[in-house]
């Protein structure tokens, strides 16, 4: 083993000791963010970019199994990216389908992935929309819960949790008014698409950017962000544990 890859080494165990399990994040957000860069950058096609940003969705939900955190939302495809050419559409849902797939089978630690869509699956092509719902549902003891967002939008999870409110009230005989009197944050709550879960205490983007572009706009009111250089697919686990470390370091008031 070269000299470089044993420092290597060296650093992220220590940087892997460093971290204390009582300052560990419960549900991590990730924007999976830089593949078609890295596409680029590389010589390849597109769908090389997204199918090597793929590869390390599998790779990075096994390092919070061995980390033991226990829930991961993953922008995959926003409401926005369902504007990009039909070819490059079909390619992306195609790998993200494998992906799915491939998270649902995987099972780090001896223990089963939950896999949970969050989107909109009225907006999805139909094949992905049938292969999200066939792989969705309860594992017993996960080793993590990840949620995938397809065809996610942060204003439309907010429409949609008070459409659903309003269309309730009206089921049960309330008026417009008296839903307004009675409405709270805890209602709106109940009604996201991660209804029941924690809010993410860190969320993470790669590639540089450093903007949430819809991604859980409500839930991530208290969230600490991270944003980091490193291209999705260029993502290593050291700058997983840098991420973690960073968060350990901070002293979160929650708008106190």
């Amino acid at each position: 083993m070269a000299l470089q890859d044993l420092l290597y080494r060296a650093y992220e165990s220590r940087l892997h000791c460093s971290l204390s399990p009582d300052r560990m994040p419960r549900h991590i957000g990730v924007v999976v963010d830089g593949n078609r860069r890295w596409a680029r950058l590389a010589g390849g096609s597109t769908s090389d970019g997204h199918a090597a940003g793929a590869r390390r969705i599998v790779e990075f939900i096994g390092w919070c199994a061995e980390l033991r955190i226990p829930t991961v939302t993953l922008y995959m495809l926003s409401t926005d990216n369902m504007n990009r050419s039909a070819e490059e559409l079909e390619k992306l849902t195609e790998i993200i389908g494998d992906t799915l797939d491939s998270l649902a089978e995987s099972r780090p630690g001896g223990r089963p992935v939950q896999v949970h869509p969050v989107g909109a699956p009225d907006l999805l092509p139909e094949a992905l929309a049938a292969r999200l719902h066939e792989i969705s549902g309860p594992q017993e003891a996960p080793a993590v819960h990840v949620n995938v967002a397809v065809g996610y939008g942060g204003r439309r999870e907010i429409v949609d949790a008070v459409r659903e409110l309003l269309l309730e009230a009206d089921g049960a005989g309330r008026t417009p008014a008296q839903v307004a009197a009675e409405l709270s944050p805890a209602d709106i709550s109940a009604k996201l698409y991660t209804r029941g879960q924690p809010d993410p205490d860190l969320i993470i983007r790669t590639s540089g950017e450093q903007r949430l572009s819809g991604f859980l706009m409500w839930q991530s009111a208290y969230s600490e962000f991270y944003f980091c250089e490193a291209l999705w697919p260029d993502f290593r686990r050291v700058d997983f544990l840098r991420a973690l470390r960073d968060f350990s370091r901070r002293g979160r008031r929650f708008g106190g």
